[in-house]
């Protein structure tokens, strides 16, 4: 822990990427698989004007602006086995993946849902094989909803079918799909229902695959796979609560559950400052530590760990952002750090870095467009129990 706090400690703002002449809450930030003994080469954002901007990892230099109007985009993902390959979901009820070494501003692949479908969420495995996307409820049905990944990306008039649905492990928004890092036929989902089901895709039905069904109590914010062997899943939800479970411990006699916290902001003392909502979380392998990342409205980043007598502090990176953080990603490898929030502003953090100008932008007044992306949800759950 020392040494996550150390370095956490000596992040400073390296690059800080220059306004679009349409600012934009940036939502999700993926960065692309680099290349054995080569880093990554790419940042993609989500953003909330319905595009994606792609960046240079190292400089923050624009590079390409992806539109998925008039849909919104929700999520975006880099391919595991080629870096200038990625993907987000759509509410037009398609996954859209995009090769930025081409010139086009069109999709070189078009995965197509059911003609119901809107999604707001998604996942590729780590062998790049097959693509999972949640849907929104329509009436009665919610859709985890699967496609083969491979194909002839040099053809843009291709629109691949589904390979299937599950359609019974849900009642309510599909929110987070999360594949398994190293074991490509698990994944895991998350739901405004408040359950969190992890599946075995490689079994022959839904009721077969269907492992383990964890119940957090509230909707679904954000889902991960932690600890050796990624054995664990967590998830935060949106009234700021966290649960970890273990599944290694399905076959015995053990309770799964790790620990619940009904509101992390209660449970986390910060001193001279608060703690007003969460961002997501990440599991730093080199330190066996499940971390969650936190912030202030005010662009205030906090670091917290996780362990079993509960969650506590780590670090707070100030100065940065002028309004709350939306997106992060840390790379543990070179101990960097970028979030994106709602000042329109990407950062790119590192340890002992110099910016030469430290002038933060302010806050966005842009509330509307992101209201479309984020749903207000019932606090009342009438969860299934499995």
């Amino acid at each position: 822990m020392e040494k996550i706090e150390e370095q956490f400690g000596r992040l400073r703002i390296a690059k800080r990427s220059t306004l679009s002449e349409e600012p934009a809450y940036l939502l999700d930030i993926d960065v692309s698989k680099p290349a054995e003994s080569e880093s990554s080469r790419f940042v993609a954002v989500s953003c909330s004007s319905k595009s994606i901007r792609v960046y240079n990892r190292e400089t923050l230099n624009f590079l390409r602006e992806y539109s998925s109007c008039p849909g919104i985009l929700n999520g975006v993902r880099f391919a595991h086995t080629c870096d200038s390959v990625v993907f987000s979901a759509c509410s037009d009820g398609t996954i859209k993946c995009w090769d930025i070494r081409l010139a086009t501003q069109k999709a070189v692949q078009i995965f197509s849902g059911y003609p119901s479908n809107v999604f707001i969420s998604f996942d590729i495995n780590c062998s790049d094989l097959v693509i999972c996307a949640g849907t929104e409820k329509v009436e009665k049905d919610t859709f985890l909803v699967f496609w083969d990944a491979r194909g002839d990306t040099n053809c843009a008039s291709t629109s691949k079918e589904p390979l299937g649905v599950y359609s019974e492990s849900h009642n309510d928004d599909i929110t987070r799909i999360c594949f398994h890092p190293i074991k490509p036929g698990l994944v895991v989902s998350g739901s405004t229902d408040g359950l969190v089901n992890v599946f075995d895709i490689n079994k022959d039905n839904e009721d077969d695959a269907l492992i383990s069904t964890c119940n957090s109590d509230s909707s679904v914010s954000f889902i991960g796979w932690s600890g050796k062997d990624y054995k664990q899943v967590y998830c935060m939800t949106h009234d700021e609560g966290f649960c970890w479970w273990d599944l290694a411990q399905l076959d015995t006699e053990e309770p799964i559950t790790l620990l619940h916290v009904l509101d992390v902001r209660e449970a986390v003392c910060v001193e001279n400052g608060s703690l007003n909502y969460l961002v997501g979380g990440l599991y730093h392998e080199k330190a066996d530590k499940l971390l969650l990342v936190g912030g202030t409205s005010a662009g205030n980043i906090h670091l917290i760990t996780c362990g079993l007598d509960g969650l506590s502090l780590v670090g707070t990176l100030r100065g940065g952002h002028a309004a709350a953080v939306r997106s992060f990603c840390w790379d543990v490898t070179d101990e960097s750090l970028l979030t994106g929030g709602e000042d329109a502003q990407l950062l790119l953090w590192k340890p002992g870095a110099a910016e030469r100008s430290l002038a933060r932008k302010t806050s966005l007044k842009i509330a509307s467009s992101v209201q479309k992306r984020v749903r207000v949800h019932s606090t009342s759950l009438n969860s299934k129990k499995k």
